[in-house]
C-alpha cells in the first residue's frame, strides 16, 4: 500500500496554542457536551491491538473512507479497526449508529514517530448509508487558507478533564482564528504553513477529530501536552488533498474490476 499513489508534499502543520481555563472536575476544557448528531461527520474508531485497545476520532470523506490520524495506527500496530457512525454515547447501541469494520488501513507513506505527515484513510469494508446523523465532511481545496476571522470547531470523545473520560461527544471549542507567522521555535514551516493562536480549544485524547471552519475540514488533531495545556498541533489537510483524493480514486477503480 506505502507504493501508491506517489510521493506528496511535506507536512505543514498548524500549531495552535490555547488559552485554556483552569480545569474542575467534571467539567470539558474549553467546551461542553455537543447537541447530539450536530456533528454527523464524526467517527468513533475502537482500535484492537494484541493486548489493548485504543481509541481514536475520525471523519467520513466518502461512503466508503474515514480520515484519522496516522498515529493512531502507528503506535498501535493493530489487528482490527472497527468505525462507529452516527454516535453520540458510543457507550449506548443507539438506533443512528453504523458500526462498519476497515477493510485496510492507509498511513501516509511519509509518515513517522514525530508525528511528521500524521494522517490515514481508512478503508470501510461496505459503504456507509447517509442519514440525518451520518454524513460527509468536505475536504480543504488545495489551495485552501484558514483565514483570520473564521469560525472553528473541534469535537471527541476525549477526556473532558484530568484522567476524566467520556461517552459523549463533545464539543471542545468554538473559536475565531487569528494568524500567528509560519515559524515555530525560529524554524520555518514551509511555504503557507500557519500558526493559528487559538482561545478555550483544549482538546484532550480527541487524536484524529477534525478541525472544522466554517464546514470545512482543515485539520486533523494530531498531539498535544498530556495536561491540555498549550501548544497543540493538527495536520494541515489541504497539503494531503491530493494524496487523499488518488488513494479514494485507486481503490474505487480497484474496486469496479
Amino acid at each position: 500500500q506505502r507504493g501508491l499513489p506517489g510521493k506528496m508534499k511535506p507536512l505543514l502543520l498548524l500549531l495552535v496554542f490555547l488559552l485554556c481555563p483552569r480545569t474542575e472536575a467534571g467539567k470539558i476544557i474549553g467546551g461542553r457536551e455537543a447537541v447530539p448528531h450536530s456533528h454527523p461527520h464524526m467517527a468513533f474508531l475502537r482500535i484492537q491491538t494484541l493486548n489493548t485497545t485504543e481509541l481514536c476520532g475520525g471523519f467520513l470523506v466518502r461512503e466508503d473512507f474515514v480520515v484519522t490520524a496516522a498515529h493512531c495506527w502507528g503506535r498501535s500496530r493493530s489487528v482490527s479497526i472497527n468505525v462507529t457512525l452516527g454516535a453520540h454515547n458510543i457507550k449506548e447501541k443507539e438506533r443512528t449508529q453504523q458500526i462498519i469494520p476497515v477493510k485496510k488501513a492507509f498511513p501516509h507513506p511519509d509518515y513517522n514517530s514525530n508525528y511528521s505527515n500524521d494522517i490515514m484513510l481508512l478503508q470501510l469494508e461496505k459503504k456507509a448509508k447517509l442519514t440525518a446523523e451520518v454524513s460527509l465532511l468536505k475536504l480543504p481545496s488545495g489551495h485552501s487558507q484558514v483565514a483570520p476571522g473564521m469560525v472553528c470547531t473541534v469535537a471527541g470523545w476525549g477526556r473532558i478533564g484530568q484522567n476524566i473520560s467520556t461517552t459523549k461527544l463533545q464539543l471542545e471549542g468554538i473559536v475565531r482564528v487569528r494568524l500567528e507567522p509560519p515559524t515555530w521555535g525560529g524554524n520555518s514551516m514551509g511555504p503557507g504553513a500557519g500558526l493559528l493562536r487559538l482561545s478555550f480549544l483544549c482538546p484532550q485524547g480527541d487524536s484524529g477529530s477534525p478541525f472544522v471552519c466554517e464546514n470545512v475540514a482543515q485539520g486533523i488533531v494530531s498531539f498535544g501536552q498530556k495536561e491540555g495545556t498549550p501548544p497543540s498541533v493538527y495536520t494541515r489537510i489541504s497539503s494531503f488533498r491530493s494524496w487523499i483524493k488518488k488513494t479514494m480514486k485507486f481503490f474505487k477503480l480497484q474496486a469496479q474490476d
